[in-house]
C-alpha cells in the first residue's frame, strides 16, 4: 500500500502529463522542441509516476495569451522577438494575472542580457539558442522539478502542519539510497569479503561515514526547511550582535577549514546589530561560511565583512573557490538545486541551504545577491533592515 505522503506527492498535479506551451515565430524551433520532448520523461525517486509532456504551440504573443487563458499550460517556453506584442509583454501579462505557470525564456546568445532581465520580471530560467536536445532536456528537468516543488510548498503554506510533515516524509524517502549503500558496505565487512585484514575495509568505512554525514546534513536542512517560510514570525525579536554570531559560525566551521588549509578572516571594525531571532541569524552565517569553505580550493581563504548604514546591516562572505557559472547564479537559491560539474561531484549536500537562507532573509524583508567568477571565487551579499 502506498503511504499517504507518497500518494499526496503523486496526485499533487492531478495529472501525469504537463502542458508545455512553446511560443516562437520560427516553425522549426517549435517542431524541434516538440520532437525532442515527445518521448521525454522526468521522474523523481519519491514518486510513483513519471511526468511526460504535451506540447502546445503559438507563433505570436497574442496567440500565446489566448492559449494561456484556455489551456492553462504548466510551462511556457517563450521567445522574446515575436510578431506583434513581444515575449516580455507576455511575461508581464502572466505575472500580472498571477497565472500558475513557470516561464522560461528561449533566446539567442545575442539577447542574453534581455533574458537575464526577464528573470527579474518573473521568468524562472532561460534557454539560449541554439541548444542541443540534451541541453533542452536538462532545462526541462530542472523546470519540472522547480514547478513540482513550488506547488507542493504552496500546499504546505495553505494546509499547515499535517502536510508539512507529509512533505518531510516524502523527502526523507531520499535517505533510502545512502542507507542501502551503508547496509551493503556493512554486509561486505560482516562476510569478510576483503579478507580478515581490517585495513582492507578502510575505504568501505570511509564511504559509510561520508554517507552518514550526508544524511545528517539532509535531515538538518529538512528540519530547517519545515520551520521557516510557512510560519510567520511569532518569536520575539531581540537586538542581535552579528559580530558574535559570525565568530560562533567561524568557530563551528574552523575544523573543516583546517583540513583544507583555508584561512577565515572576519572584518568588522564596529559592532553591527539587527532586530532578529538569534537562531535565524545563525542559520544564515553557518550556511554562507560553510559553503565558502566547502566550495573553496585547498589553501584558499574566506573573508567575512560586516558593515552597516542608516538602513541596513550588510554581510559579505567572499571566497577564493570554484565559483558559479553565470547561467547557474539565478538557480542556486531554488530548493534542491545543486551545481553539478567535475569540481562538485565529490561534494555532498542537500541543495536546500541557500534556499533556506533566502527564505529567512525574505522574512526579514532583506535581500541576498551573489557575484561570482568561475575558478576565481564568489561573493554573497546580504542586506538586512536594521529596524
Amino acid at each position: 500500500m502506498t503511504p499517504p505522503a507518497l500518494r499526496y506527492a503523486v496526485t499533487l498535479f492531478n495529472m501525469e502529463t504537463l502542458k508545455i506551451l512553446v511560443v516562437d515565430d520560427e516553425p522549426g524551433i517549435r517542431s524541434g522542441i516538440a520532437r525532442i520532448l515527445k518521448y521525454h520523461q522526468v521522474s523523481y525517486p519519491f514518486m510513483e509516476e513519471d511526468f511526460n509532456f504535451q506540447i502546445l504551440e503559438a507563433a505570436t504573443g497574442e496567440d500565446s495569451i489566448e492559449i494561456v487563458e484556455k489551456q492553462k499550460p504548466d510551462i511556457i517556453l517563450l521567445d522574446n522577438k515575436l510578431p506583434g506584442i513581444q515575449g516580455i509583454d507576455v511575461l508581464k501579462y502572466v505575472r500580472e494575472k498571477q497565472i500558475d505557470t513557470v516561464v522560461a525564456m528561449i533566446t539567442s546568445y545575442a539577447s542574453l542580457e534581455l533574458a537575464v532581465q526577464a528573470t527579474g520580471d518573473g521568468a524562472s530560467d532561460f534557454i539560449p539558442k541554439p541548444f542541443t536536445p540534451q541541453e533542452l532536456k536538462i532545462s526541462i528537468d530542472n523546470i519540472t522539478k522547480h514547478l513540482y516543488l513550488r506547488r507542493i510548498t504552496r500546499k504546505l503554506r495553505q494546509e499547515g502542519k499535517q502536510l508539512r510533515f507529509q512533505f518531510l516524509s516524502v523527502l526523507s524517502h531520499e535517505l533510502k539510497a545512502p542507507l542501502n549503500a551503508i547496509e551493503g558496505y556493512l554486509k561486505m565487512m560482516q562476510e569478510r569479503q576483503a579478507g580478515k585484514d581490517i585495513a582492507a575495509y578502510d575505504q568501505l568505512i570511509e564511504r559509510s561515514l561520508t554517507r552518514i554525514k550526508g544524511m545528517r546534513n539532509l535531515i538538518m536542512d529538512l528540519l530547517d526547511f519545515t520551520k521557516i517560510g510557512w510560519e510567520r514570525k511569532t518569536k520575539k525579536l531581540y537586538q542581535v550582535n552579528l559580530n558574535e554570531i559570525a565568530r560562533m559560525a567561524i568557530n563551528t566551521i574552523q575544523p573543516y577549514a583546517i583540513q583544507k588549509n583555508i584561512q577565515i578572516f572576519l572584518h568588522a571594525q564596529l559592532p553591527v546589530s539587527v532586530m532578529a531571532n538569534t537562531s535565524d541569524m545563525e542559520i544564515i552565517f553557518n550556511n554562507l561560511i560553510s559553503n565558502a569553505v566547502k566550495y573553496n580550493y585547498e589553501d584558499g581563504r574566506v573573508d567575512i565583512e560586516l558593515t552597516s548604514n542608516d538602513k541596513f546591516a550588510i554581510i559579505r562572505v567572499e571566497d577564493t573557490g570554484i565559483g558559479i557559472a553565470p547561467d547557474e547564479q539565478q538557480s542556486i537559491f531554488h530548493e534542491f538545486f545543486r551545481v553539478k560539474n567535475d569540481k562538485t561531484k565529490e561534494i555532498t549536500g542537500s541543495g536546500l541551504g541557500l534556499s533556506i537562507v533566502k527564505k529567512i532573509i525574505e522574512l526579514y524583508k532583506g535581500e541576498i545577491s551573489v557575484s561570482s567568477t568561475p575558478d576565481i571565487g564568489s561573493t554573497f551579499t546580504v542586506k538586512l533592515p536594521k529596524n
